[in-house]
């Protein structure tokens, strides 16, 4: 029987080279590859060795036999990506990263970040040799966002960490957790102590929607309301009115469904989950039971992943709510649709929104409803939200994109929480250059380059702060690999700053400047005290969410309030 990929996968890739008949795709380099919603496996060519289970380190590989009646339509899903992309097997010999030559001597690296795009960097530079790395980062938490962005009921999506954590036992990489470069050091004081600087800090901004309203109370970035579920330090003490029955969210990305997910789960599933413990009792407390979801054009452009989608429909007690009339197609989706090169994962979120529509309902369910073709235009209220207005919108094409223009036929929805959820944009980074329409650090292939073209001497970005905000936690490896060879051959062609200092030097002067330096030590301290505290819940954690408990578990001292 064969293994079939599922929803949990993070686009990592591992799995490909471990596969002895070449049945995974895409692959990296091919168009595919950057926009895949996950990896699949083409059913008639694997020979069910389970190497691919071995290689994934989100545990998203299953046997057929073994899927649960939630993941038995990814064996169709699998096998329907093969229809529109014949495998074509290449048996190209497996790709063997060169190492640094000895001669050259020991690379010292500092990267900025502790996210996925800099754990993926961190790991490729101490696979060529003769490495010394130094990860900063201004939480005193490692992992970024798969510790304070992913939902707290994808378990299996964060689980990524414990292949960083291997990768990462050896002194070869030092932890500075709860360092602010810009603040506790410079730019020019890592250059002073290492041959290069990888800066992997994310987009941590999250865009506006610029309607009237928009700042009122009761609106919220889904970033903010994100970060405060998953007990983020900087938004633990946020407050977000729940008291209402129904909550708004503006976009539909993945982001979107992992939030209206989160409100309307039974509180008892949460319990299970590493949520923070003041967003579950919040939750407990929640009387909403409506989530609106809003897009812009229509169900075949939604910005959701079709595997998100799907997962919906297994919640209990959660009715997906389509109305039939918002996805008839216009001129322009029959188009689409007809269209034989449609991909398949398109395909299917028309066939999810058709199969939603016609659903039945069950009283007394909470529901997530879509709405398609609509554009938010005004967020309704004087002391604090009220509702939201939004404009029907039209779909037209233009070079080549479908887009939405706004109608002069509008709607209000009633609601008393609005959370915007259309997308993220980079910050700029202290002593680089930054492209503000794009929200990136100029670069090319990761060198970073100035505003004459020229690349920045010892200086690299890899992740959202280089490509922009899009791709899956497992996007961020290839993008990091590309990143590190440029890197190394800067290195070997002797075009790097020798180092002033040395290690010791480094951490004396971390030290001097910020006491509270958590290191590698210290955020095992930590982790062990959270995963301590769930002993008696059945929670892979409890997690501390402020810095000072952060800062006295990591110390050892119990300051934390449970």
């Amino acid at each position: 029987m064969a293994y079939v990929i599922t929803q949990r996968c993070c686009n990592d890739a591992s799995c490909i080279s471990e596969c002895p008949v070449d049945c995974i795709r895409p692959i990296p380099g091919q168009p595919e590859f950057d926009t895949a919603e996950m990896l699949h496996i083409d059913p008639e060519t694997c020979i069910d060795c389970g190497a691919c289970v071995d290689a994934c380190p989100v545990g998203a590989v299953f046997s057929v036999e073994d899927l649960t009646a939630s993941l038995q339509r990814y064996s169709d899903i699998n096998a329907d990506y093969f229809v529109r992309h014949p495998l074509e097997p290449e048996f190209a010999a497996p790709v063997v990263t060169p190492r640094i030559p000895k001669v050259h001597g020991t690379l010292r690296v500092a990267i900025v970040g502790a996210g996925p795009a800099a754990c993926y960097a961190a790991d490729a530079l101490l696979r060529r040799g003769d490495t010394q790395v130094e990860l900063f980062d201004r939480l005193p938490t490692p992992w970024g966002l798969v510790r304070a962005g992913v939902a707290p009921d994808h378990a299996g999506t964060k689980s990524v960490t414990s292949m960083f954590e291997t990768a990462f036992r050896r002194d070869t990489l030092r932890y500075y957790l709860n360092v602010e470069i810009g603040n506790h050091l410079t730019h020019d004081e890592l250059l002073r102590h290492h041959h290069a600087v990888i800066y992997a800090v994310g987009a941590s901004a999250d865009r506006r929607m610029d309607i009237p309203g928009e700042d009122l109370p009761g609106s919220h970035s889904a970033t903010e309301f994100v970060a405060w579920y998953n007990g983020h330090p900087d938004f633990a003490d946020r407050d977000f009115d729940l008291s209402g029955e129904r909550a708004v969210i503006v976009g539909n990305g993945n982001v979107a469904l992992d939030v209206a997910r989160v409100l309307t789960m039974d509180p008892t599933e949460l319990a299970r989950t590493d949520i923070a413990d003041h967003a579950l009792n919040a939750l407990r407390d929640s009387r909403i039971r409506e989530v609106v979801v809003l897009g812009r054009r229509g169900p075949l452009q939604a910005a959701y992943t079709s595997p998100e989608f799907l997962a919906l429909g297994h919640l209990d007690g959660v009715d997906v709510v389509v109305e039939s009339a918002d996805i008839e197609l216009d001129d322009i989706n029959s188009t689409v649709l007809a269209d034989p090169a449609l991909e398949p994962s398109i395909r299917l979120k028309y066939t999810l929104a058709q199969e939603y529509a016609t659903a039945p309902r069950q009283s007394g369910n909470k529901r997530i409803v879509f709405r398609f073709l609509a554009a938010p235009t005004e967020v309704l209220g004087e002391q604090r939200v009220t509702g939201l207005r939004f404009a029907h919108t039209l779909l037209t094409e233009a070079d080549g994109r479908v887009i939405a223009e706004a109608t002069e036929r509008t709607d209000d929805i009633a609601a008393g929480l609005v959370l915007r959820s259309v997308g993220y944009r980079g910050e700029p980074v202290p002593a680089l250059p930054f492209d503000e329409r794009g929200g990136v650090v100029p670069n090319h292939e990761g060198r970073v380059i100035d505003t004459s073209g020229v690349p920045v001497r010892g200086v690299y970005v890899s992740g959202w702060i280089k490509r922009g905000a899009r791709g899956v936690i497992g996007s961020n490896r290839i993008d990091a690999e590309q990143t590190v060879e440029h890197l190394i051959a800067d290195f070997v062609a002797g075009t790097l700053a020798t180092p002033h200092e040395d290690r010791d030097a480094l951490r004396a002067l971390v030290l001097s400047r910020q006491p509270h330096m958590v290191d590698r030590d210290g955020w095992k301290a930590i982790d062990t005290a959270e995963k301590a505290a769930s002993d008696s819940t059945g929670r892979p954690r409890v997690k501390f969410t402020t810095r000072d408990e952060l800062t006295a578990a990591a110390q050892g001292t119990d300051l934390a309030v449970r």
